[in-house]
């Protein structure tokens, strides 16, 4: 109160006015990161060679391509559009073929953005005003990255315009004639779209429903007058395009009748499975998008009916699939450490690819090859998404934190909204995040080779010597006399082969899971900092590829662990097919064992447990060296990016929280609404 009474300049006043401009600078930095993507995605389609790019639009526009035959269409099986998609592209066959390149992906890139620009507007209300300057450039942004449009660009797709088309209907024209005539046109050029017809006409607006049908079989005639043999085939011989653009059991066909025909079903039982379970999926997801027009939610009832007609389709390749982007509006959860959940899940999903959202197991295949179809499964019938009239839809249940632990340092925490939270982080949300850090993980190691196979094998092995003198002049080259001592002894040796190829992910996993079950609090505060150092050695890895011993010939070393090499190999040692053999420095075996003794020694209360975590890095650096896998140097490397990555987790969160009572395991209070 004395601030306010004698200052003259209330700090309330100058609040918002700062709040403001943070806003304003945020929603900038935003539509520059959505212009950077954009200028990424033209750059990596224009600087590709003709013939790589845009394949599917040159085989409908180019010199040879489907819309300059005079027979049907359907001659190709390229051309996966209606005949009223024929129809309309046609007459723009010359033009289309002179704007190949610049003008299609410049065009295309349009769209996406309306699109981006129209599902920001169509935010549930109410909407904060924080949200609301910020939607349009996120929206755009995550479309830029989505697969979906990617492979639009890619490929030179018109995938992006049946999306706009139902937007622009349901939310930016004005009457419902004109919403009927959008969306009867999207369902004319994408027949399972006419699942539309359906969700307006149950939320009242029946004109537009019944513009959507008609606008639709208008199309339709119009294509079968013009164009009837091709009409004929498309709607009697392909069954509404069943195959069309490919096998119809691809991966890249994420639609029900594509999973099945993966299941090895065929003929009538496939067809019959495959109406029953696509019009169970609509009707339940219809329903559903009703109830939650019904609630305000417009956008979430549009994104579930897309995601129906992603099921019930006889195709849906990946340049089809954008409506389970749009899903990721919709609120699942009432605690806070939830509500991450499906959004992630769904950017996931839409922006990777499945390989890295799940194991390369056989058992994990059936899981894998139709992950989209799942996801979009799942969000049309069973996610539970929050109701607007719930008392958790607008402030979800606050995590608990524990007390700030007062810093050394005036400025630390950089990031003071990172609190210690006590209760445990969501289960999913975490596998999710390490399952696809750790595929990122192998990604960056397999792509830091240093350049090509033979440059890279010549890089990495500079690099060894380099090492190798520097651990000469400390007198620390032990590397040799350690390999053949050990060498000699075959149970010593045996046990330090068992330990390097057992241990390195068994024990840090351990430890993360014990963490997360009985110490949610510290699970933060160690997940934070071995995510800090990992990150660390990566850039090592990109930077100073580095032969180990066993790679360098003229040493004379043993490989214990994988037997003897034939070095005559050229690429040998570059890539394998589970890791790059020359990222070596930092040693991340010996940098997560020490995470994990270190996290041990400070946690662990006896003095017995303290020493036993210590003896895992003490074992793991014995090891590595012992089997010719690291230099004595790689180990020091470790040290620093762990040392790093405690010291990060400590600049940007503070100190690890000491409060460890019994509310770090329990589940959290609901409090009341509102506070905190």
């Amino acid at each position: 109160m004395a601030n306010v009474e004698h200052s003259g300049r209330p700090t309330d006043v100058l609040a918002p006015a700062a709040a403001g401009a943070r806003l304003r600078a945020a929603r900038l930095g935003l539509w520059a990161v959505a212009a950077i993507l954009a200028v990424r995605q033209c750059a990596v389609v224009l600087t590709t060679p003709s013939g790589e790019r845009l394949t599917d639009l040159e085989t409908w526009v180019g010199p040879q391509g489907v819309l300059h035959v005079k027979g049907s269409l359907y001659d190709s099986p390229r051309f996966t559009g209606t005949p009223f998609a024929g129809l309309v592209l046609k007459p723009l066959t010359r033009s289309a073929q002179a704007a190949l390149g610049w003008g299609w992906t410049f065009g295309t890139l349009l769209l996406v953005v309306a699109l981006g620009l129209i599902a920001a507007r169509a935010l549930p209300k109410p909407v904060s005003r924080r949200t609301s300057l910020l939607a349009a450039p996120v929206a755009v942004s995550l479309l830029m990255l989505s697969l979906p449009v990617r492979d639009t660009l890619w490929l030179g797709q018109t995938s992006i315009m049946p999306v706009l088309l139902v937007l622009l209907g349901c939310f930016a024209v004005r009457g419902e004639r004109a919403s009927g005539l959008c969306t009867g046109l999207a369902a004319a050029l994408q027949p399972p779209l006419l699942l539309f017809a359906p969700l307006l006409w149950f939320t009242g607006r029946r004109r537009a429903a019944l513009g959507t049908a008609g606008t639709f079989a208008a199309c339709t005639a119009l294509a079968w007058a013009a164009m009837p043999h091709d009409s004929h085939t498309y709607w009697v011989h392909h069954v509404a395009g069943v195959g069309l653009g490919g096998q119809a059991d691809a991966l890249g066909n994420q639609s029900l009748h594509g999973a099945l025909l993966r299941l090895d079903l065929t003929g009538p039982l496939e067809i019959g499975l495959f109406l029953l379970l696509a019009a169970c999926v609509a009707v339940l997801a219809l329903r559903r998008a009703v109830r939650y027009a019904h609630d305000g939610q417009l956008l979430l009832a549009v994104a579930l009916t897309g995601c129906a007609a992603i099921v019930a389709s006889p195709t849906a390749w990946q340049h089809q699939l954008l409506w389970l982007s749009l899903a990721v509006v919709g609120r699942v959860g009432r605690r806070a450490s939830d509500r991450y959940v499906w959004p992630v899940a769904v950017l996931l999903v839409t922006t990777l690819p499945a390989k890295m959202m799940l194991p390369n197991m056989p058992a994990m295949y059936p899981l894998r090859d139709n992950l989209v179809l799942l996801a979009a499964v799942a969000a049309a019938t069973a996610v539970p998404f929050l109701s607007r009239t719930s008392p958790y839809y607008q402030v979800p249940v606050p995590a608990e934190s524990a007390p700030r632990v007062p810093a050394r340092f005036r400025r630390v925490p950089l990031l003071p909204f990172l609190r210690r939270v006590l209760t445990r982080p969501n289960l999913l949300l975490e596998l999710l995040l390490l399952r696809v850090t750790y595929a990122a993980y192998q990604q960056v190691r397999l792509a830091a080779t240093g350049g090509t196979n033979s440059g890279g094998r010549a890089t990495a092995e500079h690099h060894g010597h380099l090492v190798l003198n520097a651990e000469r002049f400390l007198h620390i080259d032990i590397e040799h006399a350690v390999n053949h001592a050990v060498a000699r002894i075959g149970r010593l040796r045996e046990f330090f082969d068992f330990y390097y190829e057992s241990f390195h992910f068994v024990v840090p996993l351990s430890v993360l899971a014990v963490l997360y079950w009985r110490r949610p609090v510290d699970y933060r505060w160690a997940r934070a900092s071995l995510g800090f150092a990992t990150f660390l050695a990566l850039i090592g890895f990109w930077l100073f590829p580095l032969a180990p011993p066993r790679l360098m010939p003229s040493l004379g070393m043993i490989d214990t662990v994988h037997g003897v090499q034939d070095f005559s190999q050229p690429d040998y040692g570059t890539l394998t097919a589970l890791t790059n053999q020359y990222a070596a420095m930092p040693s991340l075996h010996f940098g997560w064992s020490l995470w994990c003794g270190v996290v041990i020694a400070v946690i662990a209360k006896k003095w017995w447990m303290k020493a036993l975590g210590l003896l895992h890095p003490l074992f793991t650096v014995s090891a590595i060296v012992a089997t010719g896998n690291h230099w004595v140097l790689d180990a020091v490397g470790g040290a620093v990016v762990v040392g790093a990555g405690f010291g990060l987790s400590y600049v940007f969160q503070g100190p690890r929280a000491r409060t460890m009572t019994a509310a770090g395991a329990r589940e959290p209070r609901e409090v009341a609404v509102g506070s905190g």
